[in-house]
């Protein structure tokens, strides 16, 4: 498997940090607020010293780009991007959906990546060429071809009315089997692993995606930004089915 000893530190990482966040989970929750106003709790930071370290301690060379802080310039054109818990707002009420992002980009492409979700007990994973796998076993996009059978997820309703098709999003949804929202890591992996069919993220940042991106090209979906790009660095994107991607297209696009 190509990136076969970067993906095991990268699992043995997040699963150190995982249990180490579980205990604060179980424990209780104190957060604090970010410049943003998002919130941020001492899991959070402690998770991403943790993984620092042991991602370190292998790939002294890689570089850094943490959502809590971490950033390091690498000398070998890779560099590991950390969300040591994705979804503090689930974290900090109860909600089993946060997520462990952990992915390797090197000459500006994933290659490897890793989503886990502690309290479910899943973890996600894929190598760039090596395919995408839950607990150790492959996953695959879903079959379905029309929207009339497919299950969309849409993630942070509240911030779709910044973009031109918010006000029209209600009555384009109604032709869907259905339509869901469980957590934007947790949507994505759906779509990955044959559960649902597309997945619209109107805000997110590198972290957000850097793993969900490639885990889900692995497993046959197809990633895009509203403008078309192909990014994690775009500030949004779509998650679909390759038969959904004209349809997705022309909706984000307008």
């Amino acid at each position: 498997m190509p990136y076969e000893r970067e993906l095991e530190v990268a699992l043995a990482a997040i699963g150190t940090a995982g249990e180490t966040a579980l205990t604060y989970w179980r424990t209780g929750i104190v957060a604090d607020s970010k410049a943003d106003l998002s919130p941020v709790t001492a899991a959070d930071r402690h998770c991403e010293r943790l993984i620092v370290q042991m991602l370190l301690a292998e790939f002294p060379e890689d570089g850094l780009l943490g959502e809590e802080g971490a950033d390091k310039p690498g000398s070998v054109g890779r560099r590991w991007i950390i969300d040591p818990i994705d979804g503090t707002r689930d974290f900090m009420r109860d909600n089993r959906n946060w997520a462990m992002l952990l992915a390797l980009e090197e000459g500006g492409e994933v290659v490897v990546g890793v989503a886990a979700f502690p309290a479910l007990g899943e973890t996600y994973y894929a190598t760039k060429g090596g395919g995408a796998f839950r607990n150790g076993k492959p996953i695959r996009i879903s079959s379905f071809t029309r929207v009339e059978d497919s299950t969309i997820f849409v993630n942070s309703l509240n911030c779709l009315h910044e973009f031109h098709f918010g006000r029209t999003l209600i009555d384009w949804l109604r032709p869907f089997w259905s339509v869901r929202s469980f957590s934007g890591a947790l949507d994505a992996m759906c779509i990955a692993s044959g559960a649902g069919e597309a997945w619209i993220e109107p805000t997110c940042k590198a972290w957000d995606l850097a793993p969900l991106k490639l885990i889900a090209e692995e497993a046959g979906a197809r990633f895009f930004n509203f403008d078309g790009g192909n990014s994690i660095y775009g500030g949004n994107c779509v998650i679909c089915v390759p038969a959904l991607e004209t349809t997705m297209r022309r909706f984000v696009a307008g």
